[in-house]
């Protein structure tokens, strides 16, 4: 089994904003597993809010990462990879990605069918509209127009916040998801979540910093609408923690680390009767592709992190009438598009 990566940058469609950052693109890391004439591909994309760089991903591929000769049961081949990861998640799921991927093609079958999907049922996703400039609201929301449902980014002030939900309103009446990423106090979180249950809003993402759970837990009791969890909802052992405190978990491959823990975070959700949404960061059609196999399995879908670039080099999942459409191709059923250097 022979082992290759590649650097990329994604450029953003327009300058991405959340609560506490704004990005314009994102280097990106491409991991090839090739062996028997097939190649399996996996895709980080680190977040700095949870101490992952490019550079450190690198710096660990640089260094080596020792493989077994041949492939005989994808979980074995994890339990000798991850290990060598140094604890970066976002490289763990790369090798996730591209393991899977490369034995279901060799097993000829999509990755939904090995993960006991049915791709049929796969949800909508919504489609993000971050914080940036006012004046860009128009065009966003006809960008989002294939679209059945909306996921506003907020958390930047109370006037602020309520100054771009009415922006919004006045192009669509669409379903909204709000996603504060840690930006409110409880008190703002309190009244937002009160004015936004007249909003057609669906739920709330991680309205608090995520050490903060006792006001998480009085705004549960107090909010018309559901909590969601993100950067409260990294991996499978945080859930017993926030059952109680959170409606439901939202999970992200690059936070969890792994298809596999992906897995057992949805059996732990399901066994608490706690709603699950799958989301992403900004990624390309590798990342997000291999979401969406594990889509059919959760209640809610944010998997557009590929359509807010304007240079994804894959071509994988599509959008069809809103809803996550898989192909019936073998592995994570991608392909290259791009002939930038070094892309398999």
């Amino acid at each position: 089994m022979k082992l290759s990566f590649a650097t990329y940058r994604i450029h953003c469609t327009h300058p991405f904003g959340i609560s506490r950052s704004t990005h314009s693109y994102y280097d990106i890391v491409y991991v090839y597993l090739e062996g028997e004439g097939i190649t399996g591909r996996g895709e980080a994309a680190p977040s700095g809010r949870y101490d992952e760089f490019t550079d450190d991903i690198l710096s660990v591929l640089k260094s080596g990462i020792s493989l077994p000769e041949s492939m005989t049961d994808p979980v074995a081949f994890s339990d000798i990879v991850f290990p060598q990861c140094k604890g970066i998640k976002a490289l763990e799921v790369a090798f996730s990605m591209a393991i899977l991927d490369w034995w279901c093609q060799m097993q000829a079958m999509p990755l939904y069918q090995y993960l006991g999907a049915d791709p049929s049922i796969a949800p909508k996703t919504s489609y993000t509209i971050s914080i940036g400039d006012p004046d860009l609201i128009p065009e966003k929301v006809q960008e989002g127009a294939p679209f059945h449902i909306l996921k506003v980014k907020l958390g930047i002030g109370l006037s602020e916040d309520k100054a771009m939900m009415n922006a919004i309103r006045e192009h669509t009446d669409k379903l909204i998801r709000v996603d504060a990423n840690e930006g409110w106090d409880l008190s703002t979180g309190i009244e937002m979540c009160k004015w936004l249950a007249d909003q057609n809003v669906e739920f709330v993402e991680q309205p608090f910093k995520s050490t903060n759970l006792t006001d998480t837990a009085e705004l549960r009791s107090k909010s018309p609408l559901p909590l969601i969890a993100d950067e409260n909802s990294l991996y499978s052992g945080d859930i017993p923690g926030i059952e109680g405190v959170f409606d439901g978990i939202n999970i992200k491959l690059m936070k969890c680390g792994s298809i596999f823990e992906a897995q057992r975070m949805i059996q732990m959700a399901r066994q608490r009767d706690m709603q699950i949404m799958l989301g992403c960061m900004i990624e390309s059609s590798v990342g997000i592709t291999a979401a969406a196999h594990l889509s059919p399995l959760v209640d809610y879908a944010d998997l557009d992190g590929n359509l807010l670039i304007n240079n994804d080099p894959y071509s994988g999942v599509l959008v069809k009438d809103g809803y996550l459409t898989l192909s019936e191709e073998t592995g994570l059923g991608v392909s290259l598009n791009s002939d930038s250097e070094n892309l398999i």
